[in-house]
């Protein structure tokens, strides 16, 4: 490495054309959250923002061009995993979806597994991981899981906190110390229902079983959890510190550089 600092790309979040908006009128627009590059970018890391060049998935060639500049990748949180990329049809018009985000970053999942270029995702980065290697999910908790806790509440957004269940001899139990429960923040309507072949849960909430973390069991590494570390510095005290989350994803990157 001679000494550089670590790059990782982060798949891009998407806003599409809309001719209603007061800024860059009826133009797409890509964006990555500040609280969530800085997460990386506090351990120490440089955060690029990975293209979207059209509205279909990138061709391998432009897949590899972007990967053979990073280390990492980091899956953001933000709109619905669209149904259709698991199979099924919308259960309600709102729970659509962005196919054209899940197109996107499922393309970038798949080369970076068979490259094995390490991967961590938060909240929708975790349900699109699931997705991209042959997982399902719950359209909306509040309607397909009986006696589910709120998982999101618009209102107090960030700061709805729940505990969750950390399996024993799990990579995120390893990570917190051998922890066998925490709190954590709770942003999301949809969730994870199956998981993927080769990927195993690491954590579930305390309350309803949904499941709050996954993590790859073949070569390389991949993992993702249900909340947004990279927004608990500053907020409701208690909940597990995104520091060493993001520490053991670049340990995993270091591994891979050798």
């Amino acid at each position: 490495m001679g000494g550089r600092l670590l790059r990782l790309g982060a798949a891009a979040c998407i806003m599409h054309r809309d001719p209603k908006r007061p800024i860059f009128k009826g133009k797409p627009l890509l964006y990555l959250e500040q609280g969530f590059s800085e997460w990386a970018m506090q351990a120490g890391v440089a955060v690029f923002m990975l293209p979207l060049l059209s509205e279909a998935p990138p061709a391998a060639p432009a897949l590899d061009a972007w990967l053979d500049t990073v280390d990492g990748l980091l899956l953001q949180g933000g709109a619905d995993v669209a149904p259709g990329s698991y199979g099924e049809e919308p259960l309600r018009p709102e729970w659509a979806g962005d196919p054209a985000r899940d197109a996107y970053e499922i393309a970038l999942i798949r080369r970076c597994m068979e490259r094995e270029i390490p991967i961590l995702g938060s909240c929708r980065g975790a349900q699109i991981l699931n997705v991209a290697l042959g997982g399902t999910m719950y359209q909306d908790i509040t309607t397909q899981v009986p006696g589910a806790l709120v998982h999101r509440d618009w209102e107090i957004y960030d700061t709805n906190l729940h505990e969750i269940d950390l399996r024993e001899g799990s990579w995120l139990a390893s990570v917190y110390g051998g922890a066998a429960r925490g709190v954590v923040n709770s942003v999301h309507h949809q969730a994870i229902k199956d998981v993927a072949p080769g990927m195993r849960v690491e954590a579930t909430s305390t309350a309803d079983g949904i499941i709050e973390a996954i993590c790859w069991e073949g070569p390389g590494f991949a993992a993702g959890v249900q909340w947004h570390p990279e927004w608990t510095a500053g907020g409701p005290p208690g909940q597990l510190p995104p520091e060493p989350l993001m520490a053991a994803f670049l340990d995993a990157v270091r591994e891979r550089l050798g």
